[in-house]
């Protein structure tokens, strides 16, 4: 058979009954769209939380307290965590790879300025948080290189406590209370917004050795270390691991590096992706059953028309492949106004609502079509089979 009259045969068969080909083409279409738009807002979200994660740079190191993976009994008092300390901070400084370094600790207080009071977190910080996480002073200073173990007691707003507390007059110079402390405020932050949920301009920040008298802490909450780029994050990690465990006796504490945290956040998001991805699959199950529905009801209709088919001489590959092209067509085109639907709907998602991240990727759209097309080969062989395999005289005979 002739390809123009394999391809005339198959269109007039789906023009032909129109309103049966638009219905299983639309089980595939919503499938497809269900497809697109939930991976679509799966991958925007994954691409957000990773962007808001490497915003401060990816040459920083995390040291918390304690070990993340342990082994063994306990031992008791004679296996008592060692905190992590100021004087810790202060020797990971003089690690030659190292740019800086940010004791932190973090809680919660109250902040009294004049008649204004206002509960909000606290953040104890050392003088190099700037640079280390890519944050700028808007008006002021940040925190002063003073005695580690006894800063004065300054205080650096974040740009809406600022708002809160003080309006549209300057906040330099003034006083503000901190949890029943006194502190000067010299600085107020740059609009950095919110981090992974943690409103960074909603925030005070003060000496962390003064931060862990406020709180009652022996411990600091986390050290962050800057390192430099040309080296190797290896490296980086066995020269604090040599320091660290000189001072504590033992490795009672974890480090981190951005790419293992990039590494955790990117391994639950793709799950996340995945599983929105496998909620439209249902929707594409339900349009191949459709498909395999349809094409069913269409061999009994068209019996007489195989018979013909076989009586002129029509093989039985010939008539399987009509049936198959015919369901593929119906997929194909099913695919294509899903794919056109889904990402309208992501689109006007994304204008609705501009907080939620949409992204749609070339990729996802190219296996969308072929998968596509592949259930309706699939869906498709049972019925086309059992068209080619029906007797050219019994086939004749139906009317």
């Amino acid at each position: 058979m002739p390809t123009r009259d394999f391809f005339r045969l198959t269109l007039s068969s789906i023009t032909a009954h129109r309103l049966r080909s638009v219905l299983t083409a639309l089980g595939i279409a919503v499938g497809i769209a269900a497809v697109i738009l939930l991976t679509s807002i799966g991958e925007g979200i994954h691409r957000f939380v990773l962007q808001e994660f490497t915003q401060f740079g990816t040459t920083l190191v995390a040291i918390n307290p304690g070990k993340a993976k342990t082994a063994g009994t306990s031992m008791g008092i004679f296996g008592t965590e060692r905190p992590l300390s100021i004087e810790d901070a202060q020797a990971l400084k003089r690690l030659p790879f190292v740019r800086a370094v940010v004791p932190f600790v973090q809680g919660n207080a109250e902040i009294e300025a004049g008649s204004r009071r206002r509960r909000t977190s606290v953040y104890g910080a050392g003088p190099q948080m700037p640079e280390a996480f890519s944050m700028a002073v808007r008006s002021g200073r940040f925190l002063p290189a003073d005695d580690p173990g006894a800063p004065r007691a300054f205080a650096v707003l974040g740009s809406k406590l600022r708002q809160e507390l003080f309006g549209d007059t300057s906040p330099l110079g003034k006083r503000i209370t901190i949890g029943g402390s006194r502190y000067r405020v010299i600085g107020v932050m740059e609009s950095k917004g919110t981090v992974l949920g943690f409103d960074l301009d909603d925030t005070v920040y003060i000496p962390a050795a003064r931060a862990l008298s406020l709180f009652n802490r022996d411990s600091l909450f986390e050290i962050d270390v800057m390192y430099r780029e040309e080296v190797a994050v290896d490296t980086v990690v066995a020269g604090i691991k040599r320091t660290l465990t000189a001072r504590h006796g033992k490795e009672d504490y974890t480090v981190t590096t951005q790419q293992q945290m990039l590494d955790v956040l990117g391994s639950i998001l793709n799950v996340l992706t995945f599983a929105v991805a496998a909620i439209g699959g249902i929707s594409l199950l339900v349009g191949a059953i459709g498909i395999v529905t349809i094409m069913s009801i269409a061999v009994n209709e068209r019996t007489s028309e195989i018979g013909l088919l076989r009586a002129l001489g029509a093989k039985r590959s010939q008539v399987l492949n009509l049936f198959l092209g015919e369901a593929m067509v119906l997929a194909a085109i099913g695919g294509i106004s899903g794919l056109g639907l889904g990402v309208g709907i992501a689109w006007l998602l994304h204008a609705a609502i501009p907080a939620l991240p949409v992204h749609t990727p070339m990729l996802y759209v190219i296996l969308a079509e072929v998968l596509a097309v592949s259930i309706g080969l699939i869906a498709g062989v049972v019925p086309a089979r059992r068209a080619a395999h029906l007797d050219p005289i019994e086939a004749l005979r139906t009317e």
